[in-house]
């Protein structure tokens, strides 16, 4: 045990994570030079594509210093704060973390929220200075920003480049030195923390465990201790590049069980794994269940596909432990599930692992956040609103209370004022602001979360060309003037384009909803009326104009009752056309209303 490292590497999305990642599997020939590619660990298509890391992803190296052999278990993490729970997963299975900190960018707000994660768990902090090559580096001044952050000496601050491999090798050595080893009892009943898992066609569920206490041998009988059931460990392995089966894991270590389970249910994130025949006491403490902070129906297109949709999901699952769905029926689009998201761009990842995976094309309604409603009749007791339909009757109900987060902006004193505009636009109140530097500074705000869900991150990033960065703590719920607005399309409710808006907003998100729609539905050969309204009041509304034809065209003169008596036809035809047709709302208007900025 005494020879084992077992360390994660966190920081702000584009940071270099990644490609420093892939210099340490170069430097301990983890991986042969064939086999190396940019973002190596990156494995999913997606990741390669949008250059982000959305899935944490382990593996083993061998490393050998002073005529002594370490194993050392790296999870490379994601940067992105919708991936945070990845992230918190990644840290209870280490013992030490790599704070990488771009030379070029400074610290972000997510860098702060990654190391508040860390230094909760009690892990070890080595911080890291990445791309320290590039021309636009400022290597001095941001060594002084991260020990004024977090207290450490000058000399303890590793400058590297991932890039190029420079001050690799030293970072190795301060790895060995610097991170603790494990600790356990390695006689002791077998304990083992499952941090991630993936389904597997062939074989079932492989899930990746840390072994706390004891040790696992392959054909060992092993207990869930979650689900109470027990498996065959059919198979035990350490995580290289490709699995390799191993005969034991032993107490300290990382490693892979298969066990044929096929059940996505049977599994979770968090579970302990135990010995049948001598099980551990109690289960480990896991870390705490995801709270999802945006809300989406995914329907299937097809309603046949509703069970299809429900194994894709849970498979899904297995691999993303944040993604929390529920059935639920929509009286436009029929039997889908109303998912749990941590952002938007979750949400959007969601939805492409969903088509690229496993062939589900689906149909995604308008994201909103969760609200609790109290009746009258008991003030006291929340009642979970969690759709639009949801929302109780306004003659029964006392109050409705939203969400707050309370979010820190860190950006350019150059930005502070447009930052500013947009979040009190977007109803929130300043708490703080704080200069870390000269030129950036810490801005906090408590804002509602319904607010965030939609355009903001993207608002924030286009104000401050880029250089703002965002992150968000849940802090309870407030009473708020909310009220439900419902789309009717030709005198039909969509109910999957209904919302809880603020009221001072209704009027004007009514009306460019309706202007939306207008461009995106097709036209019909009738009228047809697209109104925003709410309860019964209709606040917006456009026309889509009729396709016409020009019946008259064959009346060369003459007199012009003849002409009239055509038009005249024409316009009840169209009236009961506009009675009995029936407007399909295409895909790109359900995604469309997110954008309303555009």
């Amino acid at each position: 045990m005494k020879n084992i490292r077992n360390f994660c590497i966190i920081a702000h999305i584009d940071h270099g994570k990644s490609t420093l990642a892939d210099r340490l599997l170069e430097y301990t020939n983890t991986v042969t030079s064939r086999e190396l590619q940019s973002q190596t660990l990156d494995d999913m298509d997606l990741e390669k594509e949008r250059g982000i890391t959305i899935k944490s992803h382990a593996i083993q190296m061998d490393y050998e210093l002073d005529g002594e052999k370490y194993i050392l278990n790296l999870i490379d993490t994601p940067g992105h704060v919708d991936f945070s729970y990845e992230v918190s997963r990644s840290i209870a299975a280490c013992e030490g973390a790599l704070l990488i900190v771009d030379a070029a960018q400074s610290i972000q707000a997510q860098t702060i929220s990654n190391l508040y994660l860390a230094m909760e768990n009690d892990l070890t902090i080595i911080p890291v200075l990445n791309k320290i090559d590039l021309p636009s580096a400022n290597p001095d001044e941001v060594t002084d920003e991260i020990i004024d952050l977090i207290g450490c000496k000058y000399e303890d601050v590793l400058r590297v480049s991932g890039k190029t491999g420079e001050g690799v090798r030293d970072l190795l050595e301060h790895i060995v030195k610097r991170i603790p080893a494990p600790v356990g009892d390695p006689n002791g009943p077998l304990q083992a923390l499952i941090f991630d898992s993936v389904y597997n066609p062939f074989r079932g569920i492989e899930a990746f465990f840390k072994v706390v206490n004891g040790s696992i041998s392959k054909g060992q009988i092993v207990q869930f201790m979650a689900t109470g059931n027990n498996y065959g460990a059919d198979e035990v392995g350490t995580l290289k590049l490709k699995q390799v089966p191993k005969k034991s894991i032993e107490c300290g270590d990382v490693g892979y069980i298969v066990s044929g389970i096929k059940d996505a249910r049977e599994v979770k994130v968090g579970d302990t794994i135990t010995a049948a025949d001598n099980p551990a006491p109690k289960a480990i403490e896991g870390f705490e269940e995801v709270k999802p902070m945006v809300f989406a129906g995914i329907y299937p297109i097809d309603t046949e596909d509703f069970e299809e949709l429900r194994f894709s999901l849970e498979k899904l699952r297995l691999n993303d432990a944040s993604l929390v769905f529920e059935p639920e029926s929509s009286a436009a689009l029929g039997f889908g599930f109303r998912c749990g998201f941590l952002g938007m761009l979750h949400m959007e990842i969601v939805q492409e692992r969903l088509d690229r995976e496993f062939n589900m094309n689906v149909i995604t309604t308008v994201p909103n956040v969760s609200y609790h409603g109290y009746s009258k009749k008991d003030p006291e007791t929340p009642i979970l609103i969690n759709n639009p339909s949801e929302m109780m009757d306004p003659t029964i109900m006392d109050r409705v209370e939203e969400p707050y987060i309370k979010a820190t902006i860190i950006t350019k004193s150059e930005f502070v004022g447009p930052v500013m505009t947009l979040c009190i636009e977007k109803r929130g109140e300043i708490l703080n602001q704080s200069y870390l530097t000269a030129d950036r500074v810490e801005l906090t705000f408590n804002m509602p979360l319904a607010e965030v869900v939609f355009d903001f991150y993207d608002r924030l990033k286009s104000i401050s060309k880029g250089y703002a960065s965002f992150d968000y703590t849940p802090v309870g719920m407030r009473p708020s003037k909310l009220v439900k607005m419902d789309v009717l399309i030709n005198g039909d409710m969509v109910d999957a384009l209904s919302s809880l808006i603020h009221d001072s907003n209704a009027y004007h998100i009514g009306k460019k909803m309706c202007e939306k729609l207008r461009e995106l539905i097709p036209r019909q050969q009738f009228d047809i009326a697209v109104q925003a309204a709410i309860g019964t009041k209709v606040i917006a509304r456009e026309t889509i104009k009729a396709l016409r034809k020009d019946v008259t065209a064959k009346c060369y003169g003459g007199d012009i009752s003849r002409k009239r008596k055509l038009l005249e036809k024409q316009k009840e035809g169209k009236k009961k056309m506009k009675q009995i047709g029936r407007v399909e709302v295409p895909q790109s208007a359900f995604m469309a209303v997110l954008k309303l900025s555009d």
